[in-house]
C-alpha cells in the first residue's frame, strides 16, 4: 500500500510538473508567434495600405511601427488601449492624434514587455515612427515625468508630438497594481 501511494503521488507530481512546463513554453510560444504574425500584418498594412488584423479574430490592427536602434527595440504598434491589445505590443490610444497626425499622439505599453525600455530613455535621445503610408518621423525626447493616472491629463497641442506612457515604478515583484504612471515627451523633428 505505501509503495502504491509513493508511484502514485510521484506521477501526479510528474504530470503536474509537465502540464505547468507546458502552459510556460505555450506562453512563450504564443508570444513568439504573435510578434511574428504581427511583423507579417504590418508589411501587409504597408503594402496594401490598408489595416490588416495580425490574425482574423483580431480586435485590433497594426497602425505604426517604433523603431530605436541604441536599445534593440522594434515594436508594432495597434490600435486601441485594452488589455488584449497592450498583451501583445505598444497601444495607440484612440482619442489621441493619429501617429501620422499633428497634435499629440499617445502610445501606452506594458512596463514590463514593451515598454520596459522606457526606463532607459534620456533626454535628447531619438527615436523613430513610421505610419501606416509608409512615413517614417524621428522623435527627440524632450522629458520624462510621474503622475497618478486619476489626475492624468495629456495635453492635445498643434504641433506634432508622442507620449509613450506606462505603468510604475518599473521594478516591481509580482503582479501589483499601482496608479503611478511614468511618461515620455518627445518633438518631432524630422519627417
Amino acid at each position: 500500500m505505501k509503495e502504491w501511494l509513493l508511484r502514485m503521488t510521484a506521477f501526479v507530481l510528474l504530470v503536474s510538473g509537465s502540464l505547468l512546463l507546458a502552459d510556460g513554453c505555450w506562453i512563450r510560444t504564443k508570444a513568439v508567434l504573435a510578434q511574428y504574425l504581427l511583423q507579417r500584418a504590418w508589411e501587409q498594412t504597408l503594402k496594401s495600405g490598408e489595416p490588416t488584423k495580425p490574425w482574423p479574430w483580431a480586435d485590433t490592427w497594426p497602425v505604426a511601427r517604433l523603431r530605436m536602434e541604441g536599445l534593440d527595440v522594434d515594436l508594432i504598434v495597434l490600435e486601441g488601449e485594452s488589455g488584449e491589445v497592450l498583451a501583445f505590443g505598444p497601444g495607440h490610444l484612440p482619442r489621441s492624434s493619429a501617429p501620422s497626425g499633428d497634435g499629440n499622439c499617445v502610445l501606452a505599453g506594458h512596463r514590463d514587455t514593451s515598454f520596459r525600455f522606457l526606463q532607459k530613455l534620456q533626454t535628447d535621445d531619438t527615436f523613430t515612427l513610421q505610419t501606416l503610408d509608409g512615413d517614417l518621423y524621428t522623435y527627440r525626447v524632450r522629458g520624462t515625468a510621474i503622475g497618478e493616472a486619476d489626475g492624468l491629463y495629456l495635453e492635445e497641442g498643434d504641433f506634432p508630438c508622442l507620449t509613450l506612457l506606462t505603468c510604475y515604478p518599473f521594478a516591481t515583484l509580482g503582479a501589483t497594481r499601482t496608479t503611478l504612471r511614468y511618461l515620455v515627451f518627445a518633438d518631432r523633428i524630422a519627417g
